[in-house]
């Protein structure tokens, strides 16, 4: 299976569904992919939030592209930031910086 990357998946959906007339187009329907996602993470059913996870990085991946950003590259240097933070751990997995 070849490797798909930011770039290969735009060409992709530009070929299949078009030319992205409105960025909030692919908002709304990220947030669609978000709640399918977490209706497969409530139901525990594993092979569906792959796929559902990946229905939503699709959606970033073209996002990004309609503002010329590289998604790999922004969450590398958000890691940067991140990692330089402090953090305070709400004890869910999850927390905020202070």
């Amino acid at each position: 299976m070849p490797t798909e990357n930011q770039a290969s998946i735009c060409r992709w959906a530009d070929d299949t569904f078009g030319p992205v007339a409105d960025p909030v187009a692919l908002v709304d329907r990220a947030m669609m992919e978000m709640q399918e996602l977490r209706e497969a993470v409530e139901a525990g059913d594993i092979a569906e939030i792959g796929k559902e996870s990946a229905d939503v990085m699709i959606l970033l991946y073209r996002l990004a592209e309609q503002f010329d950003q590289n998604l790999n590259e922004q969450t590398d240097a958000k890691m940067v930031i991140n990692r330089g933070r402090v953090w305070r751990a709400k004890g869910d997995g999850t927390g905020s910086h202070v």
